[in-house]
């Protein structure tokens, strides 16, 4: 009985009617006759109301409902979530449904309807955006189930409870795997590099086609087949791509959603396959106040699943970055001249100073690419209008901080150390840029 209790609503139709009947009676209390007019609509509410509560409750389980989603979420993708639900009732209904998603989306007014006919079935949809990693767990699915005539609703509690694993952007990943395949990245924005044969490793003799450099002519297979033949190169195989990620308070620093931290995990996946698809090693190295994680440079299968489940739990901890600390760990675990790229973020000068004698003793041994994050809600400042003193002001010190950024990137320069000044969304790209000019240019 008190279940049934609990299940029990009456809908706001219901008391539409319920507040016209208390105009009618306070009407009677000046117009006599109209008394028994309300009277009489109140018994005939009160009525209707138990006849549609005995329609919604004659049917023991009149509904059955299920929610499909992906086995594993992609942090800051759009994830597809469709709940069924089945109606056993003889009469068509209106289904209400109220889905309990998992507190880490903040979303609380998520309200799905539909109208099923009798016996009917009915698929709903929505999108989901998680924007942390981690464990999500769902709750149940309540359906708010009304006849035709609505004064009541009767509610069925589907305990689908579900807890869904939250991924680095695997879609995101995969998206970079398509290009791969078709056009080589440029609708990414990926450039091309022209090719150095210094670095690159002997292929194959081949005819000479037009349009080939003629410094790879080879002259002896020339004169031995009386036609031109050349020297085919390919990028030297077998290189050591290592990602070193900050987790430290400056990687909290949130962009469309997504801490520069997840950004920077994106883009070291989309990094790490693309490299084992060049037939390259790729490892990544976690550090803040200390070193963290190492997983060393290697190239087998299953690989991009290890560097995954790395990734999947990675957190910030607002400690302050020690770079002693990783040059020591590099120095002793890496011992072969590798690509180091430095996932971290600058904000003045001085940060930078504290920590360029340790990047300038990793550049000694491997090619350093650091890697500094645009505040691009900064540019979206200078593009306001100047209605007040305070509002230029502003642009000054915006202004400055954005000359500091690039004046941080030429620094490092001049001390030999590689460069990504770029956009937290525009990452990805910009690292593949780099890695692929790298191997281009054979500076590795």
């Amino acid at each position: 009985m008190i279940a049934t209790l609990r299940s029990f609503f009456l809908t706001r139709r219901f008391f539409g009617i319920g507040w016209g009947i208390v105009a009618l009676f306070v009407a009677a209390y000046f117009l006599p006759p109209l008394l028994p007019v309300a009277l009489a609509a109140a018994a005939l509410l009160i009525v209707a109301a138990l006849l549609d509560a005995v329609r919604l409750y004659r049917v023991k389980e009149g509904i059955q409902a299920s929610r499909q989603t992906l086995a594993k979420w992609s942090n800051g993708d759009e994830n597809p979530v469709t709940i069924t639900v089945q109606s056993r009732y003889r009469n068509p209904i209106a289904a209400k449904v109220l889905d309990e998603l998992p507190a880490q989306l903040q979303e609380r007014e998520l309200v799905l309807e539909a109208a099923i006919a009798a016996g009917g079935s009915a698929r709903l949809s929505y999108i989901v955006r998680p924007l942390t990693r981690g464990v999500h767990a769902f709750g149940a699915i309540n359906v708010l189930v009304r006849t035709g005539l609505g004064l009541a609703e009767r509610r069925y509690k589907q305990e689908q409870g579900r807890e869904i694993a939250v991924y680095p952007s695997y879609i995101h990943l995969r998206k970079y795997e398509l290009m791969a395949q078709a056009d080589p990245f440029s609708a990414a924005g990926v450039r091309k590099v022209r090719r150095s044969a210094q670095r690159s490793e002997f292929e194959q003799i081949r005819d000479y086609i037009p349009g080939d450099d003629r410094r790879t002519v080879n002259w002896k297979a020339t004169a031995r087949r009386a036609k031109l033949m050349v020297n085919q190169y390919q990028d030297e195989k077998a290189q050591q791509i290592i990602s070193l990620i900050d987790t430290g308070r400056t990687m909290k620093m949130p962009f469309g959603g997504l801490t520069l931290l997840d950004r920077a995990i994106n883009a070291t996946l989309v990094l790490s396959d693309i490299a084992l698809k060049k037939d390259d090693k790729t490892g990544v190295i976690t550090y803040s106040n200390a070193v963290h994680a190492v997983l060393p440079p290697a190239r087998e299968k299953g690989w991009m699943h290890r560097v995954m489940e790395l990734l999947y739990a990675l957190r910030t901890d607002f400690a302050e970055t020690d770079m002693e600390a990783l040059y020591v760990r590099v120095k002793r675990t890496v011992p072969q001249r590798s690509l180091l790229l430095v996932y971290t973020n600058y904000e003045s000068v001085q940060a930078m100073r504290r920590q360029l004698p340790f990047l300038q003793l990793l550049s000694r041994a491997h090619l350093v690419a650091v890697v500094i994050f645009r505040n691009t809600e900064m540019d979206a400042l200078l593009q306001q209008p100047d209605r007040d003193t305070m509002g230029v002001y502003i642009k000054a010190i915006t202004t400055k901080l954005i000359q500091e950024k690039e004046l941080i990137a030429k620094e490092l320069g001049s001390h030999g150390v590689l460069t990504i000044l770029t956009a937290p969304e525009h990452l990805s790209t910009s690292v593949l840029n780099k890695y692929l000019e790298v191997k281009a240019r054979g500076m590795l």
